[in-house]
């Protein structure tokens, strides 16, 4: 039997895919959780085989969770269930030792195909997804230039912004600048959409 632990914090999505993977002869769904923040402590407890985890969770994203849970027990496979089939979200899911990348809009029995291959060792992503991914590369952003764009991304202020950052209104426009810059943007709004439709925020 293959153990699944499942995180998704759509309580129908959940319920389809715990559904879904208990309908398989070999496979048993030995946890299933709506927060990120759970998932280390619940895969410990439970030791599945492979996890299935989305992407944006409370508490604590996915990828995030998904480089813990490989520390602190690397036996354990993970598979990235999730809408966004941006570039740049591959490329960080790959960075977080994740095996399996399937976006949710695949067809039903494409997840119970990725988790046996996933369990078997192998990776399992859309060849489209990895063409794009190596085409738009990894983010030219560094750590704080994404938290300004992201910050700015609510409509603030540059002075806002340098509050909530504890930065200086000159260093939040230098950010934003190069951030324009490093992306290829007009202005900020146009930096926040390349950025974001890249998976780079």
């Amino acid at each position: 039997m293959i153990r699944v632990l499942i995180a998704e914090d759509m309580h129908m999505i959940r319920g389809a895919l715990v559904a879904l993977l208990s309908l398989e002869q070999d496979m048993e769904v030995v946890a299933e959780l709506d927060r990120g923040d759970e998932i280390v402590a619940a895969a410990l407890r439970t030791l599945p085989d492979v996890a299935v985890l989305d992407i944006d969770l409370p508490g604590l994203d996915g990828l995030t969770a998904a480089g813990e849970l490989h520390e602190k027990l690397p036996s354990a496979k993970i598979l990235v269930l999730t809408g966004l089939s941006q570039p740049g979200v591959l490329l960080r899911a790959l960075q977080a030792h994740v095996r399996g990348f399937i976006v949710k809009d695949a067809p039903a029995e494409t997840l119970a195909d990725g988790v046996r291959r996933v369990h078997a060792g192998e990776r399992v992503i859309d060849p489209d997804l990895i063409a794009a991914a190596l085409e738009t590369g990894t983010s030219p952003l560094t750590a704080r230039e994404a938290d300004v764009l992201r910050a700015a991304e609510s409509g603030l202020p540059t002075d806002q912004i340098a509050t909530r950052l504890s930065l200086s209104s000159a260093t939040v426009r230098n950010y934003l600048s190069n951030a324009i810059t490093k992306v290829g943007a007009h202005n900020r709004l146009d930096a926040i959409r390349i950025s974001r439709n890249a998976g780079w925020l």
